[in-house]
């Protein structure tokens, strides 16, 4: 069992207790907000450090931290705050929920990865990535740092996904596509083809392309 701090003190923040509480064998210790920041000294029933005085009462040799803080800024405050983290020497969990098909190869640090996600074999997740609940990644699949991905995403197999990307719920990507950095997947969109570097990319629809000669049979 490790003792764990929890950065924020959102909602992302009291999913994570709750669901280490409920689905782990880590015990949640604390809450630590940056100091401008605090303006409780309690939440959920624990104590809230300020990030600044942190290493006072709770020193990197006896605690570690999940941050699982929401896509903001296509997941570059989540960056930030894993990079300051790091720097103060603190070791990182990841949560993989119970109830989540788990082949990966490699899960890196600080994941939230909830219910109903399915890892296919040979797929790679790099760190600090956020997987929301019912999502496929297929096989051979490789998801870097900082990645944020919504409920119900179909990423197939083959797909190189790039750093800081965001996928809306129910899009969909095919097999073989590269993901470049910063991309923005809107809801219900569909990436048939490589993208570009910080772009946005929204709207899928179906086009009769033939008219079968007989009649197709269901």
């Amino acid at each position: 069992m490790s003792k764990i701090i929890i950065f924020g003190t959102k909602e992302n923040s009291e999913l994570a207790h709750y669901y280490l509480k409920n689905d782990s064998d880590h015990e949640v210790i604390a809450f630590c907000v940056d100091g401008k920041y605090l303006e409780s000294s309690n939440f959920n029933g624990l104590p809230v450090v300020a990030f600044e005085d942190l290493e006072k009462t709770c020193p990197p040799t006896e605690y570690k931290f999940i941050a699982p803080l929401a896509p903001t800024s296509m997941g570059l405050i989540r960056q930030e705050v894993f990079n300051r983290v790091c720097g103060k020497g603190y070791e990182f969990i990841s949560y993989i929920s119970s109830r989540a098909t788990n082949f990966s190869s490699k899960i890196g640090k600080n994941c939230f990865i909830l219910e109903d996600n399915t890892l296919q074999p040979y797929t790679s997740i790099g760190d600090n990535v956020l997987m929301w609940s019912g999502n496929h990644i297929g096989h051979h699949s490789t998801i870097r740092d900082h990645v944020s991905i919504t409920s119900h995403v179909v990423i197939s197999g083959r797909c190189d996904i790039g750093s800081n990307s965001f996928f809306g719920v129910n899009s969909t990507v095919r097999d073989g596509v590269k993901v470049a950095e910063g991309t923005f997947i809107s809801l219900g969109a569909v990436i048939t083809g490589d993208t570009a570097p910080w772009s946005v990319y929204k709207g899928a629809s179906a086009e009769l392309t033939k008219i079968p000669s007989t009649r197709v049979k269901f």
